[in-house]
């Protein structure tokens, strides 16, 4: 069972997993020469690029035991040292293993992550990650160098969170998109990270621009491009329908009913569903 906590405005996962809830095996599986992706593990898929003498991850699990055990999986497709760790965002599952990585090891996000990250340590159960924080911060992108291999790290405006980073590498044409596609279920909007719905429909138009044919995000098995079209085609036809019930001047509530929008059972956390994150923002529009 996960457990959420709320400081300062933010919501972090707290790092629990239930014996009824275990997780699935960690595994790697290669996708190109020096890319894989790692799924298993508590917390959200991860990423691993090797170039030259150095391993870099693609986020961090939600305990310090999956991260462990994560590098204990790299180790069996690699001798490469893990030097590097670039976060897709701060959402506790990619981030709260962290304190499970070397301590040399030298953390890479976007300044609005890492805004999150030292939030998020002054609560004491999350305290570890005080020293984890980022020591260098991305603002709208930049290219790092591992071996010879070209990775370029682009922060394509606010969607998932205002904090998210995209991790391309062009020679592979393999994109790490953390939480930015979601396949089978509706995506989630941050807006207490400053997340967008407007903003992930741009992202997503421009996820489709890169040169790449490969796209690994944080849960769902890595898709295509033709993927991303049809849940483009997806979202902006939810956007329209919501569009066109609030010109009729239809209630949040009557366009959740229209729709078939289902609240949450007594008990569970209730997030904002998509049909009302794209009413609140199509409101604050007028």
């Amino acid at each position: 069972m996960q457990r959420f906590l709320r400081i300062g405005g933010f919501v972090f996962v707290a790092a629990l997993v239930s014996a009824q809830q275990q997780p699935a095996p960690l595994s790697i599986v290669g996708l190109r020469e020096g890319i894989y992706w790692i799924r298993g593990g508590s917390g959200a898929n991860a990423g691993l690029i090797v170039g030259g003498d150095e391993a870099i991850l693609i986020d961090a699990k939600m305990t310090a035991e999956s991260a462990q055990a994560m590098l204990e999986e790299v180790r069996k497709v690699t001798a490469s040292p893990v030097r590097r760790v670039i976060l897709t965002h701060s959402d506790g599952d990619h981030v709260n293993g962290l304190p499970g990585l070397p301590k040399d090891v030298t953390v890479i996000a976007h300044a609005n992550a890492r805004r999150d990250l030292e939030e998020a340590s002054k609560d004491a159960k999350l305290a570890g990650l005080a020293g984890w924080l980022p020591r260098e911060s991305v603002a709208d992108r930049c290219s790092l160098n591992a071996g010879g291999l070209r990775i370029e790290l682009m922060h394509l405006g606010p969607a998932h969170t205002d904090g998210d980073l995209v991790v391309f590498v062009p020679s592979q044409r393999v994109a790490f998109v953390g939480d930015l596609v979601f396949i089978g279920r509706d995506p989630l909007i941050h807006r207490h990270k400053n997340g967008r719905f407007s903003g992930l429909l741009a992202t997503l138009r421009k996820l489709l621009d890169l040169d790449a044919d490969t796209y690994v995000s944080g849960h769902a098995e890595p898709v295509g491009k033709e993927d991303l079209r049809k849940l483009l085609a997806t979202l902006e036809a939810t956007e329209g329908k919501v569009r066109g019930l609030l010109a009729e001047g239809k209630s949040l509530e009557e366009i959740k009913a229209a729709l078939g929008v289902q609240e949450p059972a007594a008990g569970q956390r209730r997030r904002p569903s998509l049909v009302e994150v794209i009413y609140l923002e199509l409101r604050e529009k007028k």
